[in-house]
């Protein structure tokens, strides 16, 4: 039995025949105090993990909206430490998984074997770094491991073969880009899942979950169908662009519409 969060909280959806909702913001926008009150007012409306985006001035996997987002928070004085006392934080007042999305030269500036420590000593469930090739990851794979921290692994459109070689090295849940491209809402996701996630139906492997471009509650139904989460990152980046530090009632009111189609689906 894990002790991750993260497996907890799939063991307790899966037992109760449900599925994850896994929402992001950048911290720091717009500003910390703003951030804690979003992952709390998520959680409360039914998220079960959420991840933080670390922001960067350099995005290249994101989209215009988290791009913004990250600038936003850049502006107003986000670090990383900032972003550890703002867990800190959090953990008085949470249980849940938590989650940093980030890239690897954050990681490498602040140092790996600080910055798992550190992970580890605040309470961070795992990491995401998407400019990291999956081939890549010894760099921070083994100091992740020490730690306890889940290296969380993602998966394309175009790593059909690669898939079943990923999803057995993975631990937490693999995050499945549904799209190619940057993040951003799409109005409508192509991509073929059945033959996409046939891998993961063959093996006893860790959860995966779908994310990139899922916008609203319709798609997000649509989408759990097909996997045992799914991730909504630029839709509620969108809403506190829009409203600033005000966000926190909007936040939990998409995200409970997000929760109660995907448990009727």
């Amino acid at each position: 039995m894990s002790s991750n969060r993260i497996d907890i909280c799939f063991e307790q959806l899966k037992a109760q025949g449900k599925k994850a909702l896994i929402t992001f913001v950048t911290a720091g926008d717009p500003d910390m105090a703003t951030t804690e009150k979003n992952v709390l007012a998520m959680f409360e409306n039914g998220a079960d993990i959420i991840e933080l985006g670390v922001p960067f001035s350099d995005p290249i996997a994101e989209g215009p909206t988290i791009q913004k987002a990250s600038l936003r928070s850049l502006l107003a004085g986000t670090t990383l430490d900032k972003i550890f006392e703002l867990v800190k934080s959090l953990r008085q007042k949470t249980d849940k998984p938590l989650l940093l999305m980030m890239y690897i030269n954050t990681i490498f500036k602040y140092g790996t074997e600080r910055f798992f420590e550190t992970c580890k000593a605040v309470e961070i469930d795992g990491v995401i770094v998407p400019d990291m090739p999956f081939e890549e990851r010894d760099e921070i794979q083994d100091t992740a491991d020490k730690y306890g921290i889940y290296n969380i692994n993602l998966v394309a459109p175009t790593s059909k073969e690669r898939i079943k070689m990923i999803a057995e090295a993975s631990k937490g849940f693999v995050y499945v880009v549904s799209s190619l491209g940057v993040t951003g809402t799409r109005k409508e996701i192509t991509t073929d899942f059945d033959t996409l996630l046939t891998p993961f139906k063959e093996g006893d492997y860790c959860p995966y979950c779908i994310g990139f471009g899922i916008s609203d509650a319709q798609q997000a139904n649509k989408i759990s169908k097909h996997a045992d989460g799914v991730i909504v990152g630029s839709a509620i980046v969108n809403i506190i662009a829009q409203a600033g530090r005000e966000s926190p009632a909007s936040v939990g009111e998409f995200v409970k519409g997000l929760k109660d189609a995907m448990l009727n689906s």
